[in-house]
C-alpha cells in the first residue's frame, strides 16, 4: 500500500531575522511609535469620556493583535480620535461596560463585512477621495498639535523648532537611527537637565501602573442592551475600516507593495474583539503613526506594529516615571513634521489645479472640508463619493449619441445609439427621435451601446409606443447578450410610467 506523502511546509522567514540593519531599524521604530502612542492614547480618551488606561490598553492590545491577523505589515493600529468620537456619547450615557461591549459587537460586525467581501468595494474608490482624505488627515493632525501651542510659556516655541530642525537635519548625517527617536531623546535631556519647566506627558493623564486583565463587559446581556449598543458598534465598524482599508491603500503606494485588504478587514475585527474583552475603547489604522513609522523611521515589516505594542506597554507599566517627562515640544515636533509630509502638496500646487478637472478638485475639496468640520474621516469620504458619483453620472449622462440614416426609398430610417445607456442618459434618449415624421418602419441599432439598467429598457419601451401608437413598427437590433438578457427579461414589464 502507498502512502501519500504531504508535501513540506516551507516556512518563510522574517527579512529582519537574517539581516541585523532590517531588525535595528523595525525595533527603533517600534519604539518611535510607542513614545508617540502615549499622549495620542490619553487625548482620545480624554475625548471618549473614559480613563487613560483605557486608551493606552486599547493601542497596546490593537497594535500586538493586528500584527498577527493584519493584513498591512507596518500599517499601525492603535486607539483612534475617530473611534472615540463615535463612542463618546455611549461612554457619556451608559458607562464603559457598554463602551467595551459595543466594542466587542463592532468587532464581530467587521469579522462579518470582511467575509461578505466589503474590502473589495475599495476599488470604486476615486483617486480625488483618496487625495481628500489624505490632505484632511494631514490638517487634523496639525490642528492637533495647536492646543499644545496655545497658552504654554515661551520656551516651548524654541523647543518644537528645536525638534523639527533635528529631525529635519538629522537624517543628512545617518539614517541608523530614526530623526524622531534623536529628537524625543535630545528634548528630554535638555529639559531635565536644565530644569525647563514644560508640559511633559505626564501632565496629559496618569499613567496604569499594572497590565490589562481579562474580562467580559459589565453589561446585561439582554436585548435591551443588544439594542443600545448596535446602533454605535455598526458605526464603530465602518469608521474603523474605512480608515484603516484607506490607510492600508496609502501605505501601498508609498512601499509599492500590495497588502491584503480583506484580511486587513477581518484583523481589524478581531483586534477589536480582543480589545474589549481586555477593557480598551478600540480602535482602527493610525495614519500619522503609520507616517511615523512607514515613511520618517523606514519599518516595512509586522514586527515594528507588535514592538510598537509591546514598547507601549512596557514604557507606562515599567518606564511610567521616566516618560512622563518627555515633553510635549518633542512629540509636537514630530506629529508636524508627520503632517506636513504626509500632505500631497502637488495636489494643490497652481499647475496641478489648472490641468486638473473641476469636478476631480470639487470632490477633494468636499472631502477634505467635510473631515475638517466634522472630525470624522468616514462622513468626508462619503459625502466625496457621494458627490463623485453624481458628477461622473451627470458626465456619463451625455455622452450617448444618436445619429439617424433615412433608406434610398424612404421608407425605413435607422437609428444608431452609440454609448452606454443607463439610469441617468435614458432620459434624454427618448427625445433623439422623431416620432412623427419618421417613415412606417424604424430600425434601432444598438450594436455600438450597452443597456445596464431597467431605467433603459423603460426609455426602450416607452420609444416603441410612442412610434406604435402612430402606426409604425420598431425594431431593435445588435443588441450584445448582456444587453439582450436585460432587455428580453424586463420588456413590456415595466408599465408605462
Amino acid at each position: 500500500m502507498t502512502s501519500l506523502a504531504l508535501p513540506p511546509v516551507r516556512l518563510r522567514r522574517p527579512e529582519w531575522a537574517s539581516d541585523p540593519k532590517v531588525l535595528r531599524t523595525e525595533v527603533l521604530a517600534g519604539l518611535v511609535v510607542a513614545l508617540a502612542l502615549i499622549p495620542e492614547a490619553i487625548s482620545f480618551s480624554i475625548l471618549a469620556g473614559v480613563d487613560p488606561r483605557v486608551g493606552l490598553f486599547a493601542s497596546f492590545t490593537m497594535a500586538v493583535t493586528i500584527a498577527f491577523t493584519g493584513g498591512r505589515p507596518a500599517m499601525i493600529t492603535a486607539a483612534t480620535g475617530a473611534i472615540a468620537l463615535v463612542v463618546a456619547p455611549l461612554a457619556k450615557e451608559y458607562g464603559l461596560g457598554y463602551l467595551v461591549a459595543a466594542v466587542v459587537l463592532g468587532g464581530l460586525m467587521q469579522i462579518v463585512l470582511a467575509a461578505v467581501g466589503v474590502a473589495k468595494l475599495m476599488r470604486f474608490l476615486p483617486r480625488s477621495v483618496m487625495v481628500g482624505f489624505v490632505n484632511a488627515l494631514a490638517i487634523l493632525i496639525f490642528a492637533a498639535q495647536l492646543p499644545h501651542l496655545t497658552g504654554v510659556t515661551w520656551i516651548v516655541y524654541p523647543l518644537v523648532a528645536l525638534g523639527l530642525v533635528i529631525i529635519y537635519g538629522f537624517p543628512r548625517l545617518t539614517t541608523a537611527v530614526p530623526a524622531p527617536l534623536v529628537a524625543i531623546v535630545v528634548l528630554t535631556t535638555l529639559t531635565v537637565t536644565a530644569a525647563i519647566v514644560v508640559p511633559t506627558v505626564g501632565d496629559e493623564g496618569e499613567l496604569p501602573s499594572s497590565l490589562p486583565l481579562f474580562g467580559l463587559p459589565d453589561v446585561p446581556f439582554s436585548l435591551e442592551t443588544l439594542g443600545i449598543i448596535a446602533p454605535y458598534a455598526f458605526a464603530l465598524a465602518m469608521v474603523g475600516l474605512i480608515e484603516s482599508l484607506m490607510t492600508a491603500k496609502l501605505v501601498d503606494d508609498i512601499t509599492d507593495t500590495h497588502s491584503d485588504k480583506t484580511r486587513e478587514s477581518w484583523g481589524q475585527g478581531v483586534a477589536n474583539v480582543v480589545t474589549g474583552f481586555f477593557g480598551g475603547m478600540g480602535g482602527c489604522a493610525m495614519i500619522g503613526q503609520t507616517m511615523i513609522n512607514v515613511k520618517q523611521s523606514g519599518a516595512r515589516t509586522r514586527l515594528s506594529t507588535f514592538l510598537a505594542g509591546v514598547f507601549l506597554l512596557l514604557l507606562v507599566v515599567a518606564l511610567g516615571d521616566v516618560v512622563a517627562l518627555i515633553p510635549m515640544a518633542a512629540l509636537v515636533a514630530v506629529m508636524i513634521l508627520v503632517a506636513v509630509s504626509t500632505f500631497d502638496w502637488h495636489s494643490v500646487a497652481p499647475a496641478t489645479l489648472k490641468r486638473m478637472p473641476k469636478s476631480e478638485t470639487s470632490v477633494m475639496a468636499v472631502t477634505v472640508a467635510v473631515v475638517v468640520l466634522t472630525h470624522n474621516l468616514a462622513y468626508g469620504v462619503g459625502a466625496g463619493i457621494l458627490l463623485a458619483m453624481v458628477l461622473f453620472a451627470r458626465r456619463v449622462a451625455h455622452l450617448v449619441e444618436v445619429s439617424s440614416a433615412l433608406s434610398p426609398d424612404g421608407t425605413e430610417v435607422v437609428y444608431t445609439v452609440n454609448g452606454q445607456v443607463f439610469f441617468a442618459s435614458s432620459n434624454d434618449l427618448v427625445y433623439q427621435f422623431d416620432y412623427a415624421h419618421d417613415p412606417d418602419k424604424v430600425v434601432i441599432d444598438m450594436s455600438d451601446a450597452h443597456v445596464w439598467d431597467a431605467s433603459s429598457v423603460a426609455a426602450l419601451d416607452a420609444i416603441t409606443t410612442k412610434y406604435e401608437r402612430r402606426g409604425k413598427t420598431v425594431t431593435i437590433v445588435g443588441m450584445n447578450e448582456h444587453s439582450t438578457a436585460m432587455h428580453g427579461r424586463l420588456a413590456g414589464q415595466l408599465g408605462s410610467h
